[in-house]
């Protein structure tokens, strides 16, 4: 199968971690041999790559083109405007990503299957390109396309609900996804749960004592380590994390990530009084999380809005057992004692879960055997099926026009 994924959701030479967690599905599927990726990945356009404009120049430095993990990439362009720019979003994403398409049949040949992931507005543009190419449509819901921006815009809700009835298939990544999708009104027989996995070989145990992997942090050795992993925004629910943790006076706690929110939490951690204790480590290259979760004794995720939490997974892959809020597909990921403990989100019941956790810690190969099962083995044969089942539907929807 020849298929073409639409995202803005792909790591680039300018953002490493963006979206990495779309590459390592795609990434795998394409190592199947059953199916030959080629990605297109729009990028909003901005005139200067200047450091001053912080993440609008990030758009600006990514390259028109790469090759990542086998795989071609395209970047085009598309206009943004600001503050009214939802709504005509789908419309300028589309004429991008259209021109592109059509230029990559030229040179290669005609695609079998549009595979877009996030519903708005890729999933919606990919449905109108899907249409003027006659093509089958898969569509991955991810989080934020139906947990949040539903809620924003009742002509996003629309348009949602069209590119799903359009989909010859829609993949959420997780069950309370897929709930909510069909209780917006999607058909639920076209939608499928396919869950992430975690890549076990990247993230393992580590090879070196904890001890060790503490003093390299500047953590004393025998003192008490949680981290978390996540961008430095308000859904990320660090500012309860540090809370919670500034009240328990032998733990420190690291955070790793960056974002908009870096000052006022840095203002948090210094009127705690826990400033010799919590730090902010900045973002770490996703190589290097493996040591970063192989040193804590646990790790804290205290999101509002989650659909599947990669970083929960990546953690128990190297031992190390989480707290997480209950937050749409997260209880579905810790599942067992081994795993951890959820939490409402709450600083005081994140800072009973974590006592709790530390008085009663599971060992940590159990922690990493509860991983193993969460392979991307099963998902990528899922994938796989939902792509070759999709065409179908399309050949059949197709000879059904044709004969009426």
């Amino acid at each position: 199968m020849r298929v073409l994924t639409v995202t803005s959701l792909w790591p680039n030479e300018a953002q490493p971690n963006h979206g990495i967690f779309v590459e390592n599905r795609m990434a795998r599927v394409h190592a199947t041999g059953q199916a030959q990726i080629t990605v297109i990945a729009p990028v909003p356009w901005f005139p200067s790559s200047a450091p001053v404009f912080g993440a609008y120049a990030n758009f600006a430095r990514v390259p028109a083109r790469a090759e990542r993990r086998g795989i071609r990439i395209e970047h085009p362009r598309y206009a943004t405007i600001p503050k009214v720019g939802m709504r005509v979003q789908p419309a300028l994403y589309h004429a991008a990503l259209a021109r592109c398409a059509k230029r990559l049949i030229a040179e290669t040949g005609p695609f079998d299957l549009i595979d877009a992931h996030y519903f708005y507005p890729d999933g919606v543009a990919a449905a109108r390109l899907a249409d003027e190419l006659n093509l089958p449509l898969t569509i991955t819901a991810r989080g934020t396309d139906l947990n949040l921006i539903p809620g924003t815009s009742i002509a996003a809700t629309r348009a949602i609900l069209a590119a799903a009835e359009r989909a010859n298939a829609s993949i959420t990544v997780c069950e309370a996804l897929r709930a909510e999708l069909i209780r917006m009104g999607a058909d639920g027989a076209r939608v499928y749960t396919l869950r992430n996995g975690v890549d076990l070989e990247g993230f393992h145990p580590p090879n070196l004592p904890r001890a060790d992997l503490k003093g390299r942090l500047n953590i004393p050795q025998n003192a008490p380590l949680a981290v978390s992993v996540g961008g430095l925004v308000e859904r990320k629910g660090h500012h309860l994390t540090i809370e919670a943790v500034a009240a328990r006076p032998d733990l420190h706690l690291l955070i790793a990530g960056g974002g908009p929110e870096k000052d006022a939490l840095s203002a948090q951690i210094d009127a705690s009084g826990a400033a010799d204790r919590i730090r902010l480590v900045g973002a770490l290259p996703h190589a290097a999380l493996a040591d970063f979760y192989g040193a804590a004794d646990l790790s804290i995720l205290s999101s509002s809005r989650e659909g599947w939490a990669n970083v929960l997974l990546e953690s128990m892959a190297c031992g190390t057992p989480v707290v997480a809020t209950d937050a749409w597909g997260t209880p579905e990921v810790v599942a067992a004692y081994e795993a951890g403990r959820i939490a409402t989100r709450d600083a005081g019941e994140i800072g009973r879960q974590i006592d709790a956790l530390l008085a009663d810690m599971p060992d940590r190969a159990a922690t990493r055997a509860y991983a193993e099962r969460f392979s991307w083995d099963e998902t990528v044969e899922g994938v796989v099926q939902v792509f070759e089942s999709a065409i179908r539907a399309q050949a059949a929807r197709s000879a059904r026009i044709g004969q009426v």
